[in-house]
């Protein structure tokens, strides 16, 4: 299984460890550790993550600087699958930064994009075979939560 989270899940896991969020988080690392290496990243998708991350007002928010923000997101690539963008579908969605997400889901096939803009991908699922789900409906569908 292959999964792509969007930008505002993994800001959301920055905000609070209480949350759907960072549970998605600590679920994909305990996969990791099992040798199942399913979140999918592209240097877009990297980039996108840095540039918001990096926001003062997401830096305050987090209370963390920086350093700390960019060494998570080493270590999201590190837990990650990079995929390399070879067919591009913009534009597509009505946010350029989401259709970075779509490009990265489709080119590595994965079965489920993690959003929490549900209805700023809501044509995707008539038109790829990718499953559209918020962080907590996604660990409900893995039997994590109920």
């Amino acid at each position: 299984m292959k999964i792509v989270i969007d930008t505002n899940v993994l800001l959301s896991a920055l905000f609070s460890k209480n949350g759907t969020s960072h549970k998605l988080l600590t679920w994909i690392l305990d996969k990791h550790k099992q040798n199942h290496q399913i979140l999918v990243v592209s240097n877009t998708l990297v980039i996108e993550y840095q540039a918001v991350f990096t926001r003062n007002e997401n830096l305050l928010k987090c209370k963390t600087n920086k350093q700390e923000i960019l060494k998570f997101i080493d270590d999201i690539c590190l837990i990650s699958q990079p995929q390399k963008i070879n067919f591009i579908w913009r534009p597509f969605l009505k946010d350029s930064a989401d259709d970075m997400v779509l490009e990265t889901a489709f080119n590595a096939g994965a079965e489920y994009i993690i959003t929490y803009n549900i209805k700023d991908f809501s044509n995707i699922e008539n038109s790829f075979d990718i499953k559209i789900c918020t962080a907590k409906d996604f660990l409900i569908i893995m039997g994590v939560l109920k």
